[in-house]
C-alpha cells in the first residue's frame, strides 16, 4: 500500500485529503506544517509527498525546496490554494516556479477527488517505471 505524506497547514483541506486517501486504500501521514512534515519525512519512508506551497514558519517555497532537497527521489505535489488580488493584473505562476524547485507535479486549490487521484497514481507510476519493468498494464 502506497504511503503519502500529506503536509498542510489548513486543518479542514488536510483531513478531507486524509479521508479521501484512506477510503484509496493509501497509508497517510497527514502533517500541520513544515517542521512536524519535515520530522514525518526523517521517521518514515514515503511514496509521494502532497505539500502545501504557503505554510506559516516556512516562507513561500521554502517548504518545497527542502522537501525536495531531503528527499528528491520522491515525487512531490505542490498544492496552492492562493487567491490573487486581481485577475486582470499579472500575478506570478507560483505552481510554475513550485516545479522548477522540485515539484513533479501543481495542485491549485480547490481540486476535485479524481484530480488528487490522478496526480498521486501518476506520480507513482512515474516514479516506480524504472525500478519496476516487468509489470505490463
Amino acid at each position: 500500500m502506497p504511503r503519502i505524506l500529506v503536509v498542510d497547514d489548513d486543518p479542514m483541506v488536510g483531513a478531507t485529503i486524509e479521508v479521501l486517501l484512506l477510503r484509496q486504500g493509501f497509508d497517510v501521514t497527514l502533517t500541520d506544517g513544515g517542521e512536524t512534515g519535515l520530522a514525518a519525512l526523517e521517521a518514515q519512508t514515503f511514496d509521494v509527498m502532497l505539500v502545501d506551497i504557503f505554510m506559516p514558519h516556512m516562507r513561500g517555497f521554502e517548504s518545497i525546496r527542502i522537501f525536495h532537497e531531503r528527499a528528491p527521489a520522491i515525487p512531490l505535489i505542490a498544492m496552492s490554494g492562493y487567491a490573487f488580488a486581481s485577475s486582470a493584473s499579472p500575478s506570478p505562476d507560483f505552481l510554475r516556479m513550485a516545479l522548477e524547485l522540485g515539484a513533479m507535479r501543481c495542485l491549485r486549490k480547490p481540486f476535485t477527488p479524481e484530480t488528487l487521484l490522478a496526480t498521486i497514481r501518476e506520480c507513482l507510476g512515474e516514479s516506480a517505471a524504472p525500478k519496476d519493468q516487468k509489470e505490463a498494464p
